[in-house]
């Protein structure tokens, strides 16, 4: 049996658990220091043992996934120093900055034991272990970053092993990740605070911002809402690259200004039209590191049970919807329900079904 042990079962990790619970040859052990997190990993049934000790979950383990948030891994690298790990043993992470990371988990690498830092680069708007799926890498990169000196053949077949997420494996530099990461994820999701947090300033004079806030200002900034303590470690580790980022992205923002002082319609369009021609070379089917939600609009009345109605409506027609909201629900205005999906075809399918009883926008 091949052993794979999981710190941190959350989103990334519960969805490794998954793919590999179940199938012959494959024992899943998820750790937590929690006893009562570790309840749960066992009552939803996402991997076949669950502890809290890290000596029970590390032994005889051939695969080790540290799935904490970067700004812990460093206690748990400290921590797995000092415990016995079997020979031939590959451990790796699945966090979005890989330099300072792969620089921590040298102490780790001994005789008959490697690490290979990792990244999957597929997400959900969810969180936690409930959120978990044994799809949430299909058709998406999972980034390696093996260190100068990781013999091949371990690299290889981690990449086998990782066969079973159905994503596609990559090599990449470590630091190399870092600047495109960087550049992909880490500054957008630092560009919309910063525009959410602008407009909840200009909000605390005119509460008229806030309610005019919707529809578009609410998908561009929709990462805005991701976790502050995860992304509190990204940012710090990934300093390097995102102040250089920065500077660039204030070099763009210098741009406009000049443009827009001078009145310079052409070079605005000009803007506008460079930036449309490489968006419109960006993959469209894979996923990557923000993840994509395809809405339609429902008009519905404000009668008692009317969304559970929608959402059996959905459920029985196999059609999988990834989130809900209320947009608005008075007594004498009737509600819009925004319906979220993962891709285009379920939305269409929605869109059709629901379209028979309720007026549906896209």
């Amino acid at each position: 049996m091949t052993k794979i042990a999981i710190f941190g079962v959350g989103l990334i990790g519960g969805s490794l658990a998954l793919c590999y619970k179940g199938k012959p040859g494959y024992t899943v052990v998820g750790h937590s220091p929690n006893p009562k997190s570790v309840e749960k990993l066992l009552k939803r049934g996402v991997v076949d043992i669950a502890t809290t000790s890290m000596a029970e979950a590390v032994q005889d383990a051939d695969y080790l996934f540290l799935c904490v948030p970067v700004g812990n891994l460093e206690d748990y690298v400290k921590q797995l120093v000092e415990l016995p790990l079997k020979p031939g043993c590959i451990i790796t992470d699945v966090g979005s900055t890989k330099a300072s990371v792969t620089e921590s988990a040298a102490a780790l690498v001994k005789e008959g034991v490697y690490f290979i830092g990792g990244h999957p680069m597929a997400g959900s708007e969810r969180h936690g272990v409930e959120a978990a799926s044994s799809h949430l890498f299909e058709n998406a990169f999972y980034v390696l970053t093996p260190a100068e000196g990781t013999p091949e053949r371990e690299v290889d077949r981690l990449t086998a092993f990782l066969s079973e997420t159905k994503a596609q494996v990559v090599r990449v530099d470590a630091r190399e990740h870092d600047e495109i990461v960087g550049a992909i994820s880490h500054l957008p999701h630092i560009i919309a605070v910063a525009l959410v947090n602008q407009v909840r300033v200009y909000n605390e004079t005119n509460p008229l911002y806030q309610n005019l806030a919707a529809g578009g200002f609410r998908d561009i900034t929709r990462i805005a809402a991701s976790e502050p303590s995860i992304w509190r470690d990204i940012l710090v580790n990934n300093r390097e690259v995102l102040l250089k980022l920065l500077k660039d992205w204030n070099g763009e923002i210098a741009r406009f200004i000049q443009l827009i002082e001078q009145s310079d319609g052409e070079g605005i369009a000009e803007q506008f039209r460079l930036s449309g021609e490489f968006r419109g070379k960006l993959p469209e089917r894979r996923k990557g590191m923000l993840t994509s939600l395809y809405d339609i609009y429902v008009d519905v009345p404000d009668h008692p049970g009317i969304i559970g109605s929608i959402a059996t409506l959905l459920g029985n027609a196999r059609i999988n919807l990834s989130n809900l909201q209320i947009i608005e629900s008075r007594e004498d205005v009737p509600g819009i329900l925004r319906l979220s999906f993962r891709n285009q075809e379920e939305a269409d399918r929605a869109s059709e079904l629901l379209g028979e009883q309720y007026a549906v926008h896209v």
